[in-house]
């Protein structure tokens, strides 16, 4: 089976864990999914010859020990959950990617000086508990276990219930000495249409938007549908629907590419007969420059306080921010390089899309590469990219690593 063969022969595996089969890729944190995933990817982690362990968010790590004593690791991976009905490459293949270069270290029977760790991570999408990229943050430090263990999904359950559900144990290590990570690689899909339209098939990423997410809570007065007068009501949807449809604006007279979207509403009681008294949606801002992102932060807020009247009471909580990150310019050259030795074509290219990468990016050295998206498709059932670029990117990590972790 050739490499290609053997990488989309995992994805295809890997697509079979969802709870919405038939229906795209479903795999929520700590759901009997990600546990059946998990396990997965822990068997091929000891059948190329890592050690496994799992740390107390639920991150998998497999490990190939470097002859240096406590030498800081090189980190290949990326996330293994999705967002609801999304795609089977988002992630995943990532991972895969990772594993098949500790595979090629295994059948080359070779001996790094620094450790190599591959790591599969939990909600990047944050489509459980929200906020994403729980995985990474929580490794660096910046998800503290309070506000971890404060976080809740749409059903009320905690992440420390549902990760002892499915058999984790949230008492196990969970922050990472900075000084233990050396670097950190991650392939990702490009979820966008530049690398098809080019025809280039890698894309070594200089840098990633910065992103930040609000959950925004509109609470007002519930009444009857027929009986309550319309100069009478205090109704949340409408307050929130009008806020809503401001928002867009604000992204577009920012310009240079800030975009903001609500992508979840919650509307309680959610009667057909009932005003609603309560409405939780979701704001998400990103941009390559911060100002942006702090101006429509500014603007989100002055108008979101503007609708506290009238009975309505109006809150925005920040769960999460990521200012811009530019990646390491050493690693980038080593990917361009190596690239070149293998006679890949490859562009530059910046993200649009938050990574577990950007975090890492605040305590090590980071290197990230794109494969192109199928029409540029993806968090949706029709996401695809082809394993012969999965392929390549294994054969430039390969060759990266080995440099980065001084193989003997």
């Amino acid at each position: 089976m050739s490499l290609s063969e053997r990488i989309e022969k995992q994805i295809n595996d890997l697509k079979e864990f969802t709870s919405t089969p038939g229906e795209g890729t479903t795999r929520l944190t700590y759901s009997k999914e990600d546990l059946l995933t998990r396990n997965y990817i822990k068997n091929k982690m000891m059948e190329y010859g890592l050690s496994v362990k799992e740390d107390g968010f639920g991150n998998i790590f497999g490990r190939l020990e470097g002859t240096l004593k406590d030498a800081p690791s090189v980190l290949l991976g990326s996330h293994f959950d999705s967002v609801p009905n999304g795609g089977a490459y988002d992630g995943p293949a990532g991972v895969i990617v990772a594993l098949e270069v500790a595979a090629l270290f295994a059948e080359n029977q070779l001996t790094p000086k620094y450790p190599l760790e591959i790591v599969a991570l939990i909600e990047e999408e944050g489509a459980r508990f929200c906020g994403g990229l729980m995985g990474s943050r929580g490794i660096v430090g910046t998800l503290s276990e309070e506000s971890f263990k404060n976080l809740k999904d749409k059903d009320g359950i905690t992440t420390i219930e549902a990760m002892s559900k499915v058999g984790l144990d949230f008492s196990l290590p969970k922050r990472r000495n900075p000084n233990s990570i050396k670097a950190f690689l991650e392939l990702h899909i490009e979820q966008g249409p530049i690398l098809e339209e080019k025809n280039i098939p890698i894309g070594v990423v200089e840098a990633i938007v910065g992103l930040t997410q609000f959950e925004v809570t509109i609470e007002g007065k519930a009444g009857h549908a027929g009986t309550t007068p319309m100069d009478r009501r205090t109704d949340a949807l409408v307050t929130a629907a009008q806020i809503i449809s401001q928002l867009p604006s604000f992204a577009i007279e920012e310009g240079e590419g800030t975009v903001i979207t609500t992508g979840r509403l919650d509307v309680l009681p959610n009667g057909a007969n009932v005003i609603p008294n309560k409405v939780v949606f979701s704001v998400d801002i990103r941009s390559s420059k911060e100002e942006h992102i702090n101006n429509v932060i500014r603007r989100m807020k002055e108008l979101i306080e503007s609708y506290q009247v009238q009975g309505i009471h109006t809150t925005a909580e920040q769960l999460l921010y990521m200012p811009p990150k530019i990646l390491s310019n050493e690693i980038k050259d080593l990917l361009k390089d190596k690239s070149s030795d293998l006679e890949i074509p490859y562009c530059s290219i910046d993200s649009g899309a938050g990574h577990d990468a950007m975090v890492f990016s605040d305590v090590t050295d980071v290197g990230m590469l794109f494969v192109p998206s199928k029409a540029g498709l993806s968090h949706c059932p029709e996401e695809w990219s082809d394993a012969r670029h999965l392929a390549n990117g294994v054969q430039i990590f390969y060759e990266v690593a080995k440099c980065l972790t001084e193989v003997e």
